[in-house]
């Protein structure tokens, strides 16, 4: 098994664990689509980007990484919802900057972080998107994911919307016998 939190290589495309070294890089990044973060649980615009990050670096079940493409700064991606006992996480808090959304890079940001969780044992990989994201939902069945269903009123987010909450799952069965 590998090991969850180490840097990670893929198609053209590269994750390092996040440090203290790339927080300007995110923050920076994070400030190009401030109208994003309406849609999201919390918000990483330049006023509560180090608070937020600040409090997802603090959780004990989430391994947070940076993201390139090539050698270009791409965003962010994690590992969430961690648990080693049932052998299931969760990928989300993924931001991509915006010249890269549409363009494939998703798919092998996320194939790669897929390969890495069921290298490291897990069973279950799971999102979690925002009902109003459907971008992101349609992305994330893109990858082959099921959509289980919609958590209602899960989530109040940092604007005080109440979130539906769409879950997906991919098992790691269902993943090895479509790839090639």
């Amino acid at each position: 098994m590998s090991d969850l939190a180490a840097p990670m290589t893929g198609d053209g495309c590269s994750a390092l664990p996040f440090t203290e070294d790339y927080r300007a890089a995110l923050k920076a990044a994070c400030a190009e689509d401030r109208d994003i973060w309406s849609i999201y649980s919390v918000d990483c615009g330049p006023a509560h980007f180090d608070a937020t990050i600040d409090a997802l670096l603090a959780r004990p079940d989430a391994e947070t990484f940076v993201l390139f493409d090539g050698d270009v700064f791409a965003g962010m991606s994690s590992f969430l919802r961690i648990d080693q006992r049932h052998r299931v996480l969760e990928i989300g808090f993924t931001y991509y900057r915006p010249a890269l959304r549409g363009t494939g890079f998703n798919r092998r940001i996320k194939n790669m972080m897929i390969c890495r969780a069921i290298a490291s044992g897990f069973r279950r990989i799971e999102f979690r998107v925002d009902a109003r994201n459907l971008r992101s939902q349609a992305a994330v069945a893109k990858l082959g994911a099921t959509r289980e269903g919609v958590l209602r009123a899960d989530t109040i987010t940092w604007t005080g919307h109440v979130r539906d909450t769409v879950i997906f799952s991919l098992l790691a069965g269902e993943w090895l016998a479509e790839s090639p």
